[in-house]
């Protein structure tokens, strides 16, 4: 499984988290480049629900993380704390957290794509909250091989809507990376299988329940990814906390929801073809409203804050 970032989206179109804009590729918003290929994201997608992503994310969470942090490992004496954010895509979650965190910072971007890596160190963040400096560097990669030894000196590890796109077997490899390192993982944005939308539509439960069967294709964790990694987690001896995040779509994120709608309902009718037909008009209508500044719709997600135990600490 890649270090595709996310996939809420559409790629063709614009995504950074795999679950709730698929346009192509299997609903997933992503580019194929060959039917056998992992997923690739458009930059635009992801910067289109960069603002969201951040509106969304649990602020509360930062402050247990916070005092971890202050235990300070996972820092050196020449790059201070060192962040390990996988699936980066173009670097929104290291752009989010960076400014958030004091003291010096080296964030190792890990992505499979390397022309989201471009974006993702073009557009990295130069200073933490304190002022002082974040230094950044890319790594190509494979989630599939990350092992403890990849994260040997990890501070932190981040990801933002990716949970959703892995497999069990993938999500428990990653807890026990992270204890090994003895670092606490901030797991942000995944999608927790609840939408609403005002005004409702007699369609939406149907077209909901279609897209979370399609998330969970071919043993994708989908809506199940955060139960599953707080298990995960729990069981390699962590601590864990989750908090809702969910987006708040209105007429001021038109073109977000606009884009998400047609992903949503194109995977939803990916995974039950029968619902083609209606599924053209609900478009229509649900577009119609949304141009006219008369929909709102939020996207559930939800994040989760693994505090491993530290390197040495008693079990």
């Amino acid at each position: 499984r890649p270090l595709t970032g996310s996939a809420e989206q559409p790629a063709a179109e614009a995504p950074e988290s795999a679950a709730e804009l698929p346009m192509t590729a299997a609903g997933t918003g992503a580019i194929p480049e060959h039917p056998d290929d992992p997923p690739r994201y458009a930059p635009e997608w992801l910067r289109l629900r960069e603002p969201a992503d951040a509106a969304a994310r649990a602020h509360d969470l930062l402050d247990p993380l916070r005092v971890r942090l202050a235990d300070r490992q996972g820092r050196t004496a020449h790059d201070g704390l060192v962040v390990h954010d996988l699936g980066c895509g173009t670097g929104s979650m290291g752009r989010w957290l960076a400014p958030l965190l004091d003291g010096a910072q080296h964030w190792v971007m890990h992505d499979r794509d390397p022309y989201l890596l471009h974006f993702a160190a073009v557009g990295s963040p130069r200073a933490a909250a304190d002022g002082s400096r974040v230094t950044v560097e890319t790594r190509r990669g494979d989630l599939a091989r990350l092992t403890p030894d990849a994260l040997t000196g990890a501070g932190l590890v981040t990801a933002s809507a990716l949970l959703d796109v892995l497999t069990a077997r993938e999500v428990d490899a990653l807890a026990a990376a992270c204890a090994a390192a003895g670092c606490p993982a901030l797991l942000t944005l995944s999608v927790a299988g609840r939408v609403e939308l005002t005004p409702e539509h007699p369609l939406d439960t149907e077209i909901t329940l279609a897209f979370n069967d399609h998330q969970r294709r071919s043993g994708l964790l989908g809506p199940d990814a955060v139960s599953t990694a707080a298990e995960a987690f729990a069981a390699h001896g962590a601590t864990v906390r989750t908090r809702s995040a969910p987006w708040r779509l209105g007429p001021d994120e038109a073109a977000l929801a606009g884009q998400w709608l047609r992903g949503w309902v194109a995977a939803a009718v990916e995974q039950r073809p029968e619902l083609r037909e209606p599924a053209a008009r609900y478009v229509e209508e649900r577009l119609a409203a949304c141009a006219a500044g008369e929909l709102r719709v939020v996207v559930h997600h939800t994040d989760l804050l693994a505090l491993c135990r530290p390197k040495g600490a008693a079990s």
